[in-house]
């Protein structure tokens, strides 16, 4: 979504909200996606399983030679729990009786689970990380399950979600988290017991959308929750005469914008046919993001086995910012306009019919109307064959771009309508909890792993009470006290400060940072391998394997370096200020061997300057000749600090101010 749009929803806390209630009709035995073939069950620890039937039906669940039996409840629920079981890499099968009704689960394994959450960072795939091509060509790993958990915005938990269990090849981990693979990969190398990885993440999203209610009670947040039900309710009762509201009010604002898309021109002149001159046509890889309010269209020519030709297809393209029409082979496949909620972020899966496709080379065409701020069309997607099999054909790359027009912007001062549904936005309060994680309680796991924070970079004081409140509420809608909780910290991004400052980004670290008092966390430093220019940095494999070190030494019990220096104490001496450390791991070192960087000082008036420091033992000595009395140091702290601060274990200082935040 545009951030403009996003902070007008997240401004009115979702102007207009729809109840999505779930509702369940348990009329037969049905199981929770979660729980499906080939999944990985947590070792040593009581079962759930669950589920719907008959309300009054008794439901048997058997499972490595242990059974446990419960009767339906009036809404049609059950649950048992079985005995907890030793890691076993030996498949096994589990059978759920309910009547006469059956269901049988194969290929499952006991061992580690770990869900992993967060926005973009966490979504962030392995196809497109550092050495994507050999990440992905040595991803066989048949005791790895992954399960990544659809995308879905809730207002009221729901009881289910969308997603199953599948094996780690080089097929299934390319659109895979790529910070959870890499950090379930270090686990089942060492630990040498199957893993389980659930993704549940979403691009772009705060804190406060993947929080549940009692979150924001803990948090002394009531309030926002109070209006988000008087808001939900008006919406349920008066959604359709909004729609239609917001359908002509939109329609109107583009037309007096000149916004509108009123003509097809492109088309008109053949840039969908296939046999259409490309000479005109330019390399878009410099040009998925454009500025300008108008028409854009892309190409590409995709080759597809002679067993795909005659059969139907499905064309995946992501979201695309603002509309689009797509065509195969100069035929429309598919559309997407305004009538759509959430056009901005809505994936487009299209049908390609039969009679689209031809033998060899066959011709993409997507063209993209952009109607407000910054377009984009991200490039990437894949093809593939509607049934079952069949390698999908990636589109990541290779498309040339030609602008049909551009629009002069009118300004009327009324500002862009906002859609009756911004509840649905994954920005909103709660909707995330109650779509993506709810559902997934209670199955068991060892703990959960968390990429998160951009989203909330601009108010370190809310998070550092919303990030202690949403870990325990977890673990109290888990029932598991303290399950294991690791995050990252966030990486460096954008452009490099010549003066000390006290941006938003080092104040989101240090509320991080401070979470670190909650029992059973840890946190990787990440402050070293980001990307001034992306706030994806590519290096996703440093930050699972720092991950991997802290659940290994703190989750299980291994006796490992697992941190960077952590700042403790500080001591002046005269014109100098002394820094004692945790986690010396062996002695203080920088990383490249030349002068520490990254530390300022400040007097008395908190100004801060540029310092000098060096290593003295396992201290380090900050001093500036124009601060003759030294009251406080702050290190890394910056959007993008040079900092080269270690330990002897290779792990970085994290950033750290001495003087208490505000």
């Amino acid at each position: 979504m545009k951030r403009y749009e996003r902070m007008q929803i997240l401004g009115t806390a979702g102007l207009v909200v729809v109840l999505l209630a779930a509702t369940w009709a348990a009329a037969e035995l049905k199981l929770p996606a979660i729980l499906s073939d080939d999944m990985v069950l947590q070792r040593d620890m009581p079962i759930p399983i669950w589920g719907w039937a008959d309300a009054g039906q008794d439901v048997t669940v058997t499972f490595a030679g242990q059974s446990a039996s419960a009767t339906a409840d009036k809404d049609g629920k059950w649950m048992v729990r079985l005995p907890a079981q030793k890691a076993s890499d030996q498949p096994q099968t589990m059978t759920i009786q309910a009547g006469e009704t059956s269901r049988t689960l194969g290929n499952i394994l006991i061992g580690e689970v770990w869900l992993a959450s967060g926005q973009s960072n966490m979504e962030w795939p392995v196809g497109a990380s550092d050495n994507a091509l050999k990440e992905i060509e040595s991803a066989d790993h048949p005791t790895l399950r992954l399960f990544t958990v659809a995308k879905d915005a809730s207002f009221q938990p729901k009881q289910d979600v969308t997603g199953a269990w599948v094996k780690c090849t080089p097929k299934t981990v390319p659109g895979f988290s790529a910070v959870a693979y890499f950090f379930g990969r270090e686990l089942l190398n060492d630990l040498k017991v199957p893993v389980g990885l659930i993704n549940s993440s979403w691009s772009g999203t705060p804190i406060e959308a993947w929080s549940s209610q009692a979150t924001f009670a803990a948090a002394g947040r009531e309030k926002e929750l109070q209006r988000i039900e008087q808001l939900s309710n008006l919406a349920h009762r008066n959604f359709p005469q909004a729609m239609r509201k917001y359908l002509e009010d939109l329609t109107q604002w583009e037309k007096a914008s000149n916004c509108n898309d009123y003509h097809n021109d492109g088309f008109d002149l053949g840039w969908a046919d296939p046999h259409n001159a490309p000479d005109q046509w330019k390399d878009a890889a410099d040009h998925l993001q454009f500025q300008e309010i108008g028409a854009v269209w892309f190409r590409r020519t995709v080759d597809i086995p002679s067993d795909w030709v005659g059969q139907e297809l499905v064309l995946e393209l992501g979201a695309i910012d603002d509309y689009d029409t797509t065509y195969v082979n100069g035929l429309e496949i598919g559309r997407t306009g305004k009538d759509v909620l959430n056009y901005w972020t809505h994936p487009r899966v299209y049908h390609v019919p039969k009679h689209c496709t031809a033998s060899g080379k066959n011709v993409i065409a997507v063209r993209v109307f952009n109607n407000h701020l910054a377009g984009e069309f991200s490039g990437s997607g894949k093809l593939r064959p509607a049934r079952q099999g069949g390698e999908p054909i990636s589109l990541e790359g290779g498309w040339q771009y030609r602008v049909e027009r551009t629009q002069n912007v009118r300004k009327t001062g009324k500002a862009k309508p906002l859609p009756p549904v911004a509840f649905l936005h994954p920005n909103l309060p709660c909707v995330l909890y109650n779509g993506m994680i709810h559902p997934l309680i209670p199955y068991a796991l060892r703990g959960a792993i968390w990429y998160q924070g951009e989203a909330n970079a601009g108010d370190a004081a809310q998070y550092r009470a919303m990030f202690p409140a949403m870990i325990q509420t977890w673990r109290d809608a888990w029932g598991q006290k303290e399950f294991a909780f690791g995050f990252v910290q966030l990486a460096n991004f954008m452009k490099r400060e010549l003066a000390p400052s006290d941006p938003g980004w080092a104040q989101l670290r240090e509320a991080q940072t401070m979470t670190l008092s909650v029992p059973n966390t840890g946190m990787a430093v990440a402050i070293d391998i980001g990307d001034e220019n992306d706030i994806h940095p590519r290096n996703k494999q440093d930050v699972g394997k720092r991950l991997a070190l802290w659940a290994r030494a703190k989750v299980y019990g291994q006796d490992i370096p697992y941190s960077g220096p952590m700042y403790k104490d500080m001591k002046v001496e005269g014109n100098k200020i002394r820094l004692s450390f945790d986690h010396v791991n062996g002695g203080l070192v920088s990383r490249d061997n030349k002068p520490l960087e990254g530390f300022a000082v400040a007097g008395e008036d908190g100004k801060f300057v540029w310092a000098e420091a060096k290593i003295d033992g396992e201290t380090v000595l900050v001093w500036s000749d124009k601060v003759s009395e030294p009251r406080a140091v702050r290190y890394a702290w910056a959007n993008n600090p040079a900092c080269n601060l270690y330990n002897k274990a290779g792990l970085p200082a994290c950033p750290f101010r001495t003087e208490a935040p505000k």
